[in-house]
């Protein structure tokens, strides 16, 4: 709701910016007043700035900046900012409170890294301490090694100097041995202690990741308050300065003018009589003649307009009964040239079949008319296979029909018969000769054969060069 369009789609510039506009206005939602464009931002996540018709903004994140706001009630306002002043409180005094705590978590992180940085270099000092013993075992069962192939190889003479010398190796190799248990159960010590500490390292800097996050989702909070504050600040200066104009404080407005119904219902009351005030304009003292005259001019007009009214029925009505006459007597005639136009088909051709028909018979007065002929021996799927003087022929015929239902004193034919071929041009001649008692034809041809069917023919000729000489010829004086 109160969507118009994106920015980009609502500015008209040269398409050889677009990409420029497009990157600056593409991306920009446009609504048409706060509430609406606040309930937008909110449901896409505030993932696009959205801009309102008055100028305020939302931006990505979801601040406001700018933009008109409706008149509200001072007291309203004062409230609210009262309230947002605690608000505020609160939220520094929670500020300072997570401030504390990630100090005090970051100093425990701090000790903690020292720690493990300790525990990490006993135990590199362990382990290099773990290898020397492991080489001076390696050493000592080396000699033991050899002092056993020694004593194999030995005389019986010195079996108890030996078995001493072997007793003493022994003794030294098992507390070598016992050394380094005792040095790998320190170790696996040092790597528990070290692995609970990596944990609890964990667990301080998942808190702190916690408190940071609380830290600046309060931080965002108490900048839109601030910027809340600001603007309820400016809209109070606003509201005080127009208490002013009218030569009125707060307190007496709060205590002289009780507000008893709903402050929408006195605020649209108030807008309402304010629009009326200003449509009454300027007092004009002649307001009574002027009004005697509007209203005798009004009711001239009013007549006229009854009396057009009255006149376009007239002529509706007229148009009305024309039509039907129209359509009647349209009807009656088609019908009638549909069977002449078969029956003078059938002449011409001496035989074949043809039809006139309506494309639209709901719509008489705006239907055109089909044509379909067929001549004999011919099946013809369209009109285009007939041939020039077949098509010349058939129209014709159309002539013919309309001529036989509506008789003329006089036909002019300008070389209609042109394309047909001398058996065709008989069949029009004769077919002339039997409507010469009703229509008098005056054609023009050069077809030898359609002269010979005339009863007086004229010419020109130009017997001398640049000079046109009429001449003329009865045949019936001739014949």
């Amino acid at each position: 709701k109160g969507y118009i369009n994106i920015a980009s789609n609502l500015v008209k510039y040269d398409k050889k910016y677009n990409n420029i506009i497009l990157n600056q206005l593409g991306n920009i939602i446009v609504c048409d007043n706060m509430k609406n464009a606040s309930n937008l931002s909110k449901k896409i996540n505030h993932r696009y700035r959205v801009v309102t018709l008055d100028g305020g903004i939302i931006h990505v994140g979801g601040s406001l900046t700018g933009g008109n706001t409706k008149k509200s009630s001072s007291i309203l306002d004062k409230m609210e900012l009262s309230k947002l002043s605690k608000e505020n409180i609160t939220l520094k005094h929670e500020l300072e409170l997570l401030n504390t705590n990630l100090n005090n978590i970051t100093d425990s992180i701090n000790k903690l890294t020292f720690k493990v940085d300790g525990i990490k270099r006993k135990n590199i000092y362990l382990d290099e301490l773990l290898n020397l013993k492991n080489n001076e075992l390696k050493d000592i069962i080396d000699k033991l090694s050899l002092v056993k192939s020694n004593i194999d190889g030995a005389s019986n003479m010195i079996n108890d100097n030996l078995s001493k010398e072997e007793e003493s190796v022994i003794k030294e190799y098992f507390d070598k041995l016992k050394e380094k248990e005792e040095l790998e159960s320190i170790i696996n010590k040092t790597n528990t202690s070290i692995k609970d500490i990596q944990d609890e390292i964990d667990s301080l800097e998942h808190q702190f990741k916690s408190s940071g996050s609380e830290y600046y989702k309060k931080q965002n909070e108490l900048k839109n308050l601030e910027v809340k504050v600001g603007k309820l600040d400016v809209k109070l200066d606003n509201l005080l300065n127009t208490l002013t104009e009218y030569n009125m404080t707060f307190e007496k407005a709060k205590r002289d003018y009780i507000l008893t119904m709903p402050s929408e219902t006195a605020r649209r009351k108030c807008n309402e009589l304010k629009r009326i005030i200003n449509d009454l304009g300027v007092v004009n003292i002649g307001a009574i003649e002027e009004y005697e005259r509007v209203k005798t001019r009004y009711e001239f007009l009013n007549n006229q307009k009854n009396d057009l009214f009255k006149a376009e029925n007239t002529l509706l009505e007229i148009i009305n009964e024309m039509d039907t006459v129209m359509i009647s007597e349209f009807n009656s005639t088609f019908k009638r040239i549909q069977v002449e136009f078969k029956n003078v088909f059938k002449e011409l051709f001496k035989g074949g079949d043809a039809e006139l028909k309506l494309t639209n018979k709901d719509d008489v007065l705006n239907t055109g008319i089909e044509i379909t002929a067929l001549p004999p021996g011919k099946k013809l799927t369209s009109i285009s296979l007939l041939s020039g003087g077949e098509k010349a022929l058939t129209a014709i015929a159309l002539l013919f029909a309309i001529l036989k239902i509506r008789p003329v004193p006089f036909c002019i034919l300008d070389e209609v018969e042109a394309p047909l071929d001398e058996a065709n041009v008989d069949v029009f001649g004769e077919y002339i000769k039997k409507m010469e008692d009703k229509t008098q034809f005056i054609l023009i041809t050069h077809k030898k054969r359609t002269m010979e069917y005339a009863k007086v023919l004229y010419g020109i000729t130009m017997q001398e060069s640049g000079v046109s000489k009429l001449v003329s010829v009865r045949l019936e004086e001739l014949r």
